[in-house]
């Protein structure tokens, strides 16, 4: 389930890209049915025609929780790190 807090946000991303204006990497946090939080990366393409009309959106939605975990991880070991050496 997407939040009421992203709801307008990912709506306005969607209706940017049928208006031809696509959009890379927006990212969002998602809640499973179990209550689970993912958080989101979104990627919406305008379809066009052969006359280079618009005709749809491609949106693609990836998983990069597990990534986004590792990341803050290794900024924390770093900071350590950092804060041993000064």
């Amino acid at each position: 389930f997407i939040t009421e807090e992203f709801k307008d946000s990912v709506r306005a991303v969607l209706r940017e890209a049928l208006m031809g204006r696509e959009t890379a990497n927006f990212e969002f946090p998602l809640f499973t049915k179990s209550g689970e939080k993912k958080v989101i990366l979104l990627n919406a393409t305008t379809r066009r025609g052969p006359e280079g009309e618009v005709t749809g959106v491609i949106g693609v939605g990836q998983d990069i929780t597990e990534i986004r975990e590792i990341t803050g991880e290794h900024e924390r070991i770093a900071d350590d790190l950092s804060r041993l050496i000064e």
